[in-house]
This record gives structure tokens, sequence and C-alpha cells, in this order.
């Protein structure tokens, strides 16, 4: 009996139990007050009453032991249901210790490895990612990944759950205290939803601009009863190629298409890397110049106007750098094809005039002009922001131009001015100078770069509204996109020829300084390397332009002499050159005693192609902690889209590259491994 009374019902359900005796207590008190109005209604009910709680009384104590019985039975079926459920459970479920051995699963988790593991196996012997470095370390914390087994694709779902006190009810195993949890995980095929997904992202349309980028040229070239012909085998390579894939093709105007395809057969064009650059070229029935295109496409996973959208910009880019190139533009970022043939030269200067106007109309309206460069500031960069200096005046606007750091090879030119009283005091402000000036009435003149982060001062591109940016380098993803006015145009052989042609647009009869007219076409013979690499017409015309203005070539040979420990150097430098994969030359600058190993790196890797065999040459120099890489050619191989995989740039015979946290050995090592992907996979 004494264990009987140990035995108490809890909770809910001892109150459900209990309420017939509260109910006899009610009654009782009713009981009463109807007995004192009436007695013998108040005896009557006294007796039922206690029929009642009689009554009562014997079903509470017989009850309980059967409801006692039962409700043990009732635990003992439910454990067995609930584990029978756990176990058939159509979703894979398993129990892990702290270190991936799984102590149980259910059949369908079993069914996954076809009922191999037995006893205590660990599951990472068959899912390696499934490991205890990827366990939650919190209770909290839930871990979803993907896994892969047997050609099916899961996704995984661990969670930790804590079994505190395990151990001291548990009689059959011990868990340290410290370790008292399990990890649970459960799988989810999800394969066929994967397909379907990957299906349904096939089917998105991708849209594409294809422009011809020498039209006007390759007509030109040919005959006129001929030209029909020319672009109707144009048009046909260009349907045919579309064709192969089950796109569209809806020609705009004589130069430009616009194309749709699936996004499935996209990336057979990224694999075959637009074979249809290379197809147009060998369209020739007479023609004098091949052929080329720019293709823009543009992928948008929200909607099908900004894939458009994308393609424009994509166009746009391609275009910028050059055209001969495919541009990929996606939410992810943009990826380039091609780009191996150099951009015809345009004599028009319709261009130019256009630029200068609108450049015009700008410093008429601003009070303060700024003019920056690249860091480390060439001669190039530096007589490119004279010129525009020089615009400002005719305009009778004051202009400063931004140096932070003057190196030996331009320190000549920059001593002229800053030592001539004819300029102002304040016409070379450093960054923090030129900061404290800006203000909502400041206009910031880029030249020779179209880099943010390559900028003299970039914080300026952000306080400005007003930008200009006048380049010649090929823009990249990572371009000023705020510029109010751009005119970035590769073909220039320079910065200095570009503002050249456009002062002649400024003011009428414009008047130019003769050291000014020096140092702008001191700039044009360095890009060019004494007119020997990326000339044009349009070079010599602005060398013509700026040799009537009192450009003296005696002062500027005189002025870019090399000293002896310089010339030493570039020696050096060519001496320590070695061929990599039989016509890349690579050449290492350390340990030189000059102030601008970089700007000699740059002379030894143009005098390097003078070797016969040479395609290309790259001369690596250490400067302020970072190696710089000059890179040349001269019409074979595009330097500029290696520089890139670099994170540089430049033109496709001349750019560079500066690498960081790296030495000498690794950054050669880094810069072979680059050129080796590339040439096995076609791009050079």
């Amino acid at each position: 009996m004494k264990e009987n009374k140990k035995v108490q019902l809890k909770g809910q359900l001892r109150l459900y139990m209990q309420w017939p005796a509260i109910m006899a207590l009610f009654l009782v008190a009713v009981n009463i007050w109807i007995y004192k109005l009436d007695r013998r209604a108040g005896t009557l009910m006294f007796i039922f009453l206690l029929i009642y709680i009689v009554m009562v009384g014997i079903l509470y104590l017989y009850s309980k032991s059967v409801i006692m019985k039962d409700l043990v039975e009732f635990a003992a079926q439910y454990g067995i249901v609930q584990n029978t459920l756990l176990r058939e459970l159509s979703v894979p479920y398993a129990i892990l210790l702290e270190d991936g051995k799984a102590i149980w699963m259910n059949d369908k988790f079993e069914e996954i490895f076809g009922r191999k593991p037995k006893g205590e196996a660990y599951v990472s012997k068959y899912i390696p990612e499934l490991n205890k470095n990827i366990f939650p370390k919190e209770e909290d914390e839930i871990v979803e990944m993907d896994v892969y087994y047997e050609n099916r694709e899961y996704k995984a779902v661990l969670r930790r759950v804590s079994v505190a006190g395990f151990s001291e009810t548990e009689q059959l195993m011990e868990l340290p205290e410290e370790r008292e949890y399990f990890i649970a995980v459960y799988l989810n095929d999800v394969t066929e939803l994967n397909v379907c997904k990957k299906e349904n992202e096939e089917q998105r349309l991708v849209a594409g601009l294809i422009y011809i980028d020498n039209y006007d040229e390759v007509i030109n070239s040919v005959e006129e009863v001929r030209q029909s012909l020319l672009m109707a085998l144009v048009d046909r390579k260009i349907n045919q190629y579309i064709a192969r894939v089950d796109g569209i093709v809806k020609k705009l105007e004589n130069d430009k298409y616009f194309i749709a395809i699936k996004k499935q057969y996209f990336k057979k064009l990224e694999q075959d890397k637009f074979s249809l650059l290379e197809d147009v070229k060998s369209v020739n029935i007479g023609n004098g110049i091949p052929a080329t295109l720019s293709i823009g496409l543009g992928l948008s996973n929200s909607a099908y106007s900004q894939s458009y959208n994308y393609a424009r910009v994509a166009i746009d880019l391609a275009l910028a750098r050059g055209g001969d190139q495919a541009v990929i533009k996606d939410g992810s970022g943009i990826t380039y094809y091609g780009g191996k043939r150099e951009q015809t030269s345009k004599n028009t200067r319709v261009k130019a005039r256009v630029k200068a106007e609108a450049l015009r109309e700008f410093i008429t309206v601003k009070e303060h002009i700024l003019v920056m460069g690249h860091k480390l500031t060439d001669v190039d960069s530096f007589g490119a922001a004279v010129g525009i200096y020089r615009a400002a005046a005719a305009l009778e606007k004051k202009a400063h131009i931004i140096i932070n750091e003057v190196s030996a090879s331009l320190r000549p030119l920059y001593e002229v001015y800053a030592n001539d009283p004819a300029y102002p005091e304040d016409l070379f402000l450093n960054s923090q100078q030129a900061i404290d000036m800006a203000d909502a009435d400041t206009m910031v003149v880029v030249v020779d770069t179209n880099r943010p982060q390559m900028t003299e001062c970039e914080e300026l591109l952000r306080m400005t509204r007003t930008i200009v940016v006048l380049d010649h380098h090929r823009q990249s993803s990572d371009n000023i996109d705020n510029a109010l006015l751009s005119y970035i145009e590769p073909y220039a052989s320079s910065a200095c020829e570009m503002v050249a042609e456009v002062l002649q647009y400024i003011v009428d009869d414009i008047k130019i300084p003769n050291i000014e007219a020096s140092s702008l076409y001191a700039g044009i013979m360095i890009d060019t390397n004494n007119f020997m690499n990326r000339t044009g017409v349009r070079t010599f015309e602005a060398a013509a332009f700026l040799r009537r203005c009192g450009a003296d070539i005696t002062l500027v040979r005189k002025m870019f002499r090399d000293d002896m420990d310089a010339y030493r150097a570039k020696a050096e430098i060519i001496s320590s050159a070695e061929v990599y994969e039989d016509k890349f030359a690579i050449a290492r600058g350390t340990g030189l005693a000059i102030e601008s190993p970089t700007i000699i790196g740059a002379q030894a890797a143009n005098e390097l192609l003078d070797i016969s065999q040479i395609k290309a040459s790259f001369v690596l120099t250490e400067y302020n902690g970072k190696i710089y890489i000059s890179a040349r050619s001269i019409d074979e191989v595009n330097v500029q889209i290696i520089m890139e995989r670099l994170g540089g740039g430049g033109h496709m015979n001349a750019a560079g590259a500066q690498l960081l946290d790296v030495n000498m050995d690794q950054a050669v090592e880094k810069l072979q491994g680059v050129i080796h992907d590339m040439v096995e996979g076609g791009d050079i």
C-alpha cells in the first residue's frame, strides 16, 4: 500500500481526476442551503448526495489504479510507435557522436548506403564532407551543406542536440560531462530538384549585341560594287554562327546586330572562346583590312530587360577596349575574350572636336580645375596634364596639377616649371592640398588612366561631381564610372596625342609656350618609343602641330638621357633575361642602385623586343616593397590581357602590373604560370 501511495498523478490529469471531489464539495454546500429552506427536500438531497459521494469514491479508488496501468501501457506502446515512426521516417536521419561515429540511423539513411554501415560506422567514410571539422559547435547552431554520394545530390543538415545528465540515467553508455551531446544529421535528396533548377536556368535567354568595329574602313577598302557582297558574307557568318546554337539574330543597323540565345548554348560559345571573332576576319573579297567584331553579352537572373542593359554595358566596354573581343557581363562580374588585334586607327577627328567642345563648356563654368594623372607620374601623364593646364589658361581659368611624387626621370622636366617665374607657385599640389581646395565648384580632369585606384588622389573622385577622363588605355571593369565626360581612345599612341588634338579645338589659334609644346611632344615620343610603336597618321599630325608650336626636339632628347648608373642598371636587367617557352623574354631588376627602377625596367623591356624570335618581353623590378612588371610586345601577343590576369592593364603592346606580398622568385613563377595557362588555352 505504501508503495502505491507514492505513485501520484501530476499535471492536468491529476486535476481531471479531482473534479468529482470538487463537485461533491459544491453539492454539499448546495445541500446545506436547501436544507435551511426545506428540511424534507434537504434530507432527500442529502441521501442522494451520500450515494453520489460513495460512488465517486469507489470509482476514484478503482479507476486510479486502472488509469495508472493504462498510462504505463500507453507510454510503452507510444515509445514503440515513436521509434517505429522515426526508423521508418522517409527522411534519412542519423545520430552521431562528437567524433562522427554513427550510433543510430533510420532505415532511409541505411538505404542510401545500400545497408552498408553496420554498428558504429563513421559516416565520413562514405561522405568525406560529413566529418567532425564541420560539426556545429553551439547548441543552436545549424550547419547546412551540399554533399554527393553515388551520383546523388543531398542537402545535409546537422544540428547539435544536448543530452545533459545522459550518463546518470543511461546504464549502457557513458559520455564525458563536457561531451554530453549528439550530432543529429538528416539528408534530403535534392537530385531531381537541382536537375529541374538547372534545366530552368539553362532555358533563360541571354541578350547580346554585335557591332562591326571598323565598318566604314572595311567598306571603303573595296570597290563599290563589292560592298554589298562583303556585308552579305559578314551577315552570313554571324547568322550561321548564332544559328548553330539555336539563337536568333536581328540586324538593327548596317553594322549592328541584336542576338538572343539560351543560356545552355551560351556556355558553348564560351568554350570555343567566340570563334566568330576569328571567322569574320577570314572574309576577304579584296578588302584591304579584315572586318573585326565586338560582342557584348548580358546575363541577369532577375529580368530580361536587365540582361539587355548588361549587354549594352558590355558592348560599350568592348568598344572602349579597342574592339575585336567579346565581353560578358553578369551579376558576378565581367569576363573578356579575344582582343588579339589592335584597333584600326581612325583618321577622322570629329570625335576629338566634339569632346573638346564639351570640355570647353565644363571649364568655362567651373572655378577650380584640378588635373591629375596616375601614380608615379610619367612623362606622358605629366605632358597631358600640362596640356589641360594650357587649355584652362586659354579660357582664362586657373588649373592645378596634382603630383605627389616626382620620379628621377620626370624631375628635369618638372624643375623647368617649378623654377620658371612665369608659372604660379601653386601650379603643382599634393593630394592633401587638392582635397583642401576642392568644393562644389571644382572640376577634376584625369589623364592617362581610367582606373580610380591608379589616380594620384582617388578621394577627389568621390568629392566632386564634375569629372573628365582622357585616356588612351583600354578600359577595364573597374574604370571611373561617374565621369560626366569620358574620352577614351585605345588606338591613340599616348594621352599627349589626344590632348594635343583637343587643344586645337579649345580656342582658335591657341598659343602654346615652347616648353609646354615640348612636354607634350616628349610624352608622345616616350610612349611610342621614338615613334616606333603604336604610331598612326594622327600621331604624326599631333607631333607636327606641336613642332609648329615650338616643341624643341633637341631639348627633349637632352632632358631624357640616362645617366651612367641608369645605363648600367638597364644593361644589368637585359643581361639577366631568360627566354620562356621559346618566345617570351623575362628579366629581373633586383638591387638596382637607382632612383626610378620602374622607368629603366620599361626601357629594358622595349630593348628586349629587338631580339629576334622574341614576341613579348617582361621586366620585373622591385620598388617600394612591390614588384612592378613592364610588359611589351610588337604585334603578335596582346600583353594587356596577360597583365589583366595579374591585376594590371594597359595596351595591347605596352602594359604593366603591380604585385604585392610576393618576392621576385614568386612573382616570376606567377607570371610564368599565367603565360603557360594562356598559351595552353589559346588566349595568346
